[in-house]
C-alpha cells in the first residue's frame, strides 16, 4: 500500500468518500431501508452479518470503483471481515483504488451546551495500531451540534482536535466530524461560530499535520471554502445530514471545493429484493448523481 499515494488520491482526485460505517444505532434503520426488517435478525451478531453483506453487494458492484468513489469508511466489524475472500481495507485499495478509512468513535454523549460531544475511546491507541496493521489510511469521528452555543461548540471542536492529535501520532489521517443537525434552529449560526473554531484550532497544528474535515452542508453557498486551502487540510466533504439524496445534492452543488461523503443517500433506492442487475443499475445512478454533484456543481 503506498501511503503517498493514497494521500494524493484524497487530495486531489475527483470524486467522493463513501460513508459505510453504520453502526450498532444506526445499522436497524439501514437496514430496515434496505428491505430486512428485525424480525430477520435474532441478535447483533445476526444484524452485523446481513450489514456486512449489504455492504459487501455494495463495494463488490461495477458502480463502486475508484473512477469516481476516492474513499470509503468502514465501521471496526467491517474492518475485521473479508469481501471476496480478502480483508476489505486491502479489496477497496488493491481491486478498487478506493481509499480505506475506520470510523474509530463509540457514539455520543447526551446533549449539554446544545451539542453531543463523543463517549470516551476506550483502548483507542490500541485500535489505530490494529487499524495501521490492516491498512487503513485514516479515521473517522463525529460529534453533533444542535444549537449556536459558543461554548458547547468550542467543546465539541477541541475534544475533535484532542483526538486527531493523538491519530496523527500513529501515521493516521483523521475525519473530524464535527455534525451540525439540519434540524437546529439557528443552523446558519452554529456554522459561523463553527467555522472560526475550526480556523483557531487548525492554526495550532504542525505544517506537516494533513486532517480531512467533514461538515453538514451549509445554508450559505461556500461557507467552508476558504478552509479547503488551509495548509493542514487534505480535503473538506460533506454528509448528507439526513437530506434526501436530491437535496443533499442539490447543496452539495453549490459549493465549490467540497465533496460528498454520504451515507443514507448513497443507500437509498438500494433493496435486498432488487437482481443484482437492478442493484447495480441504481447504484450506478446514485453514484453518479454524487459524483456530478462533487465534481462539477459549481464549475
Amino acid at each position: 500500500m503506498s501511503k503517498v499515494e493514497q494521500a494524493e488520491r484524497m487530495s486531489n482526485a475527483p470524486g467522493f468518500v463513501a460513508a459505510l460505517d453504520q453502526s450498532g444505532g444506526s445499522t436497524p434503520n439501514t437496514l430496515s431501508l434496505y428491505g430486512v426488517d428485525d424480525t430477520q435478525y435474532a441478535n447483533d451478531t445476526q444484524m452485523y452479518d446481513l450489514i456486512h453483506q449489504m455492504r459487501c453487494r455494495i463495494i463488490q458492484s461495477n458502480a463502486f470503483t475508484g473512477d469516481r468513489v476516492i474513499g470509503a469508511i468502514l465501521f471496526e466489524n467491517t474492518m475485521k471481515r473479508e469481501v471476496a475472500g480478502r480483508p476489505v481495507a486491502d479489496f477497496l485499495w488493491q481491486d478498487r483504488q478506493i481509499v480505506p478509512f475506520l470510523k474509530v468513535d463509540k457514539g455520543l454523549l447526551d446533549e449539554k451546551q446544545g451539542v453531543q460531544l463523543m463517549k470516551t475511546v476506550p483502548n483507542l491507541n490500541a485500535l489505530l495500531a490494529r487499524a495501521k496493521a490492516a491498512n487503513i489510511f485514516g479515521t473517522k469521528m463525529r460529534s453533533v451540534i444542535h444549537h449556536a452555543n459558543l461554548a458547547g461548540i468550542a467543546d465539541v471542536v477541541g475534544q475533535q482536535f484532542d483526538i486527531a492529535n493523538q491519530i496523527l501520532n500513529h501515521d493516521l489521517v483523521p475525519i473530524i466530524e464535527p455534525e451540525i443537525s439540519i434540524g437546529s434552529p439557528h443552523k446558519a449560526e452554529a456554522e459561523e461560530i463553527l467555522l472560526e473554531s475550526l480556523n483557531s484550532h487548525l492554526s495550532d497544528l504542525k505544517v506537516d499535520s494533513k486532517v480531512i474535515l467533514k461538515l453538514t452542508l451549509p445554508e450559505k453557498a461556500n461557507q467552508y471554502a476558504s478552509l479547503s486551502s488551509n495548509v493542514n487540510v487534505m480535503r473538506v466533504v460533506a454528509l448528507s445530514g439526513g437530506y434526501s439524496r436530491q437535496e443533499a445534492n442539490a447543496r452539495l452543488s453549490q459549493n465549490d471545493a467540497m465533496v460528498a461523503s454520504f451515507s443514507r443517500a448513497l443507500s437509498e433506492g438500494l433493496s435486498t429484493s432488487q437482481s443484482d442487475s437492478d442493484f447495480d443499475k441504481t447504484l450506478e445512478l446514485t453514484v453518479q448523481a454524487i459524483f456530478t454533484a462533487s465534481v462539477f456543481g459549481c464549475s
